[in-house]
Protein backbone atom coordinates (compact mmCIF):
# COMPACT_ATOMS: atom_id res chain seq x y z
CA UNK A 1 0.00 0.00 0.00
CA UNK A 2 1.34 3.18 -1.29
CA UNK A 3 1.47 5.58 1.77
CA UNK A 4 0.32 9.39 0.80
CA UNK A 5 1.83 11.06 3.65
CA UNK A 6 5.66 10.05 2.94
CA UNK A 7 6.46 12.77 0.74
CA UNK A 8 5.52 15.44 4.04
CA UNK A 9 8.55 13.79 5.87
CA UNK A 10 10.38 14.20 2.67
CA UNK A 11 9.42 18.03 2.53
CA UNK A 12 10.26 18.30 6.19
CA UNK A 13 13.49 16.83 5.50
CA UNK A 14 14.33 18.87 3.30
CA UNK A 15 13.24 22.12 4.90
CA UNK A 16 15.02 21.08 7.92
CA UNK A 17 18.17 20.83 5.45
CA UNK A 18 17.34 24.58 4.18
CA UNK A 19 17.35 25.85 7.56
CA UNK A 20 20.56 24.05 8.45
CA UNK A 21 22.33 25.45 5.30
CA UNK A 22 20.90 29.19 5.85
CA UNK A 23 22.35 28.91 9.26
CA UNK A 24 25.88 27.56 7.91
CA UNK A 25 25.69 30.65 5.43
CA UNK A 26 24.95 33.30 7.66
CA UNK A 27 27.82 32.61 9.65
CA UNK A 28 30.28 32.45 6.41
CA UNK A 29 31.70 36.43 5.17
CA UNK A 30 32.93 37.09 1.79
CA UNK A 31 35.14 40.23 1.64
CA UNK A 32 35.96 42.24 -1.51
CA UNK A 33 38.12 45.88 -1.31
CA UNK A 34 38.23 47.92 -4.18
CA UNK A 35 38.92 51.26 -5.25
CA UNK A 36 38.69 52.40 -1.70
CA UNK A 37 35.31 50.71 -1.20
CA UNK A 38 35.34 47.28 1.42
CA UNK A 39 32.38 45.65 1.82
CA UNK A 40 31.34 42.77 3.63
CA UNK A 41 28.58 39.99 2.52
CA UNK A 42 27.16 37.25 4.79
CA UNK A 43 26.73 33.73 2.93
CA UNK A 44 22.87 34.29 2.74
CA UNK A 45 23.46 37.20 0.19
CA UNK A 46 22.99 40.25 3.29
CA UNK A 47 25.45 43.01 3.57
CA UNK A 48 27.01 43.02 6.61
CA UNK A 49 28.98 46.23 6.01
CA UNK A 50 29.85 48.85 3.57
CA UNK A 51 33.33 51.42 3.98
CA UNK A 52 34.29 54.08 2.04
CA UNK A 53 37.58 55.29 2.33
CA UNK A 54 37.94 54.33 5.65
CA UNK A 55 34.31 55.35 6.77
CA UNK A 56 31.82 52.68 7.87
CA UNK A 57 28.77 53.58 6.46
CA UNK A 58 26.11 51.09 7.35
CA UNK A 59 22.89 53.28 5.51
CA UNK A 60 24.02 52.09 2.29
CA UNK A 61 24.37 48.35 3.27
CA UNK A 62 20.70 48.84 4.89
CA UNK A 63 19.69 50.02 1.90
CA UNK A 64 20.81 47.53 -0.46
CA UNK A 65 19.84 44.77 1.52
CA UNK A 66 16.17 46.34 1.74
CA UNK A 67 16.13 46.59 -2.02
CA UNK A 68 17.48 42.93 -2.03
CA UNK A 69 14.26 41.86 0.49
CA UNK A 70 12.02 43.05 -1.99
CA UNK A 71 13.67 41.67 -5.22
CA UNK A 72 12.47 38.76 -3.07
CA UNK A 73 9.35 39.27 -1.98
CA UNK A 74 8.88 39.73 -5.81
CA UNK A 75 9.90 36.94 -7.02
CA UNK A 76 7.91 34.88 -4.27
CA UNK A 77 4.96 36.69 -5.70
CA UNK A 78 5.53 35.79 -9.23
CA UNK A 79 6.50 32.18 -8.60
CA UNK A 80 3.03 32.25 -6.12
CA UNK A 81 1.07 33.39 -9.32
CA UNK A 82 3.06 30.89 -12.25
CA UNK A 83 1.95 28.27 -9.97
CA UNK A 84 -1.47 29.21 -9.54
CA UNK A 85 -2.47 29.71 -13.03
CA UNK A 86 -1.34 26.28 -13.87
Amino acid sequence: MINPLKGLGDLRKMQQQAQQMQQALQQEEVIVEKDGIRVVLRGDQQVKEIEIDGVLDNRIADAINEAVKKTQELAARKLIEMTQSE
